[in-house]
């Protein structure tokens, strides 16, 4: 069957359990072993069919007791309230990596790696980043709470930048790396301190990243 047209472009976070360079992007085991963290999205452009998807926002929350690779994870879904019926039930299916060809996207991957999806959330979404900056500051009703900054230098030389640069990747082509902490106290609990942060536009279709 024709897969849905889709496009989805806008400003993106996210926090891990893996030390600063994470494994998963170097095609390496991850920091502890498992995997566990979150993403959260702004929409500045984008439509699902002929639904405008501009200004809704949404997170991921997901976790597995191994490497992604491995299976047997979770995810669950959180929707701002502000997005419509339909704006919900677009961003619903593609972060469920619905309409989207196979391997072409992180979300595709990681719904075919998780054994549960819990019930999508819809919870007001505060979300401020500045990429360059590598700041961010998010705030999920009383669910979760992140935070963002750029690394310090151990040897107290100051803000160290650093950014991964994937040129055939299904997440980014490029992120700045930095430092975030997280709590969560959803379906997936998470307590997040001082571990990979990742900021970037995000530029998604059916058919992968635009890269």
């Amino acid at each position: 069957m024709p897969i849905t047209d889709w496009y989805i472009e806008g400003n993106s976070f996210g926090n891990c359990n893996c030390g600063y360079a994470c494994p998963c992007q170097f095609e390496e085991l991850p920091t502890n072993g498992h995997c566990r963290g979150f993403e959260v999205l702004e929409v500045a452009k984008g439509h699902f069919d002929d639904t405008d998807l501009s200004g809704a926002k949404a997170a991921l929350i997901y976790a597995w007791p191994g490497p992604i690779f491995e299976g047997g994870g979770e995810m669950q879904v959180i929707i701002d309230p502000k997005a419509t019926e339909a704006q919900r039930g677009a961003l619903e299916k593609v972060f469920h990596g619905e309409e989207t060809e196979e391997m072409a996207t992180h979300w595709f991957v990681f719904r075919a790696m998780c054994k549960t999806i819990h019930e999508t959330l819809y919870l007001p979404i505060d979300f401020n980043i500045d990429i360059e900056g590598r700041t961010a500051e998010i705030s999920i009703d009383d669910v979760l709470k992140s935070t963002g900054r750029p690394i310090q230098a151990p040897h107290g030389g100051g803000e160290h930048r650093v950014r991964i640069d994937i040129p055939g990747g299904i997440e980014f082509t490029i992120a700045e790396v930095g430092s975030a902490s997280t709590k969560a106290d959803a379906a997936i609990k998470l307590d997040l301190n001082d571990s990979y942060g990742q900021w970037h536009v995000l530029k998604h279709g059916p058919s992968g990243v635009a890269h």
